[in-house]
């Protein structure tokens, strides 16, 4: 298997695997910014393996509730990345906002003091907030912090096909599950028991041992399995997972946090984020 698979956009093949495994667990979230933070979601699913153990559904441990809420969600990978078992977690949407973003509004180039600014300015993990609260401006102070649709940042360009992060209203946009999911990012990094590698903010190279959450992008993998009855949703965390663990398996995910970028393009990656297997 390729160590960062491709359709296209293109991946590289690995020449010489990796020892041993980086990670004993391996998390793939099909992520949901619909209605508020306590609202069951049908949209919003987990697949969960362990080593070599296959990927299955991890549900809400809500009692009463079939699915899960993004809030409940965020708690529950707060509490798998707080325990000492070395974690890979993907989540499907953007991490950070293009480089226009922070020129506009003079941010600096810190990711953390981003996710601040933008959690000022879009409380959306607020239990009742709905993003389209703030965007017509009855909670939140949004309006002094929007960006345009004709921003992309450049992992979504590599893509070929991924939207702007600011792209709403329109079929297969990440815009909403975006704002609704920066602030519980911010969560889980805040309130992560154990030292959390948040990728590639952190560095490209997690330090052995670690936890990582990275953004991922269904799209580059969901093709490479059958769907065997899942939903969408469903098949797209359960993809991530699967390639999550099949590339640790196979020695080949180190080429997949170092992806093929110049000087510049890394300096701009590690503000805007980048996708996790997309060279």
């Amino acid at each position: 298997m390729p160590a960062c698979p491709s359709d296209p956009p293109k991946l590289r093949l690995v020449p010489k695997p990796e020892r041993k495994p980086r990670f004993a667990r391996y998390i793939g979230i099909d992520y949901s910014g619909a209605e508020v933070p306590v609202s069951p979601l049908k949209g919003l699913r987990a697949y969960v393996a362990d080593g070599d153990g296959p990927p299955r559904e991890a549900t809400t441990t809500e009692p009463g509730r079939k699915y899960w809420c993004r809030q409940a969600l965020t708690d529950w990978l707060t509490q798998r990345l707080s325990e000492d078992i070395p974690t890979l977690v993907g989540l499907d949407h953007g991490f950070s906002f293009p480089l226009a973003y922070f020129d506009k509004y003079g941010l600096p180039d810190d990711w953390p003091a981003f996710l601040d600014d933008f959690a000022a300015h879009w409380p959306t993990d607020e239990p009742y907030m709905y993003v389209d609260f703030i965007r017509q401006g009855a909670f939140g102070d949004g309006a002094a912090r929007l960006g345009s649709s004709r921003w992309r940042r450049l992992c979504e360009i590599r893509t070929g096909r991924a939207k702007s992060v600011f792209h709403f209203d329109v079929p297969g946009s990440v815009a909403k599950s975006t704002f609704a999911g920066l602030t519980q990012l911010r969560r889980i990094r805040r309130e992560t028991a154990r030292p959390l590698h948040c990728w590639p903010f952190d560095g490209f190279s997690p330090p052995a041992g670690a936890s990582v959450v990275a953004e991922a992008y269904p799209s580059l993998v969901s093709h490479l399995y059958s769907r065997n009855g899942r939903t969408p949703d469903q098949h797209d965390a359960f993809s991530l997972c699967a390639w999550f663990q099949a590339a640790d398996r196979a020695g080949r995910l180190s080429a997949c946090f170092a992806p093929n970028l110049s000087d510049a393009e890394r300096e701009a990656a590690a503000i805007e984020g980048w996708i996790l297997g997309l060279d």
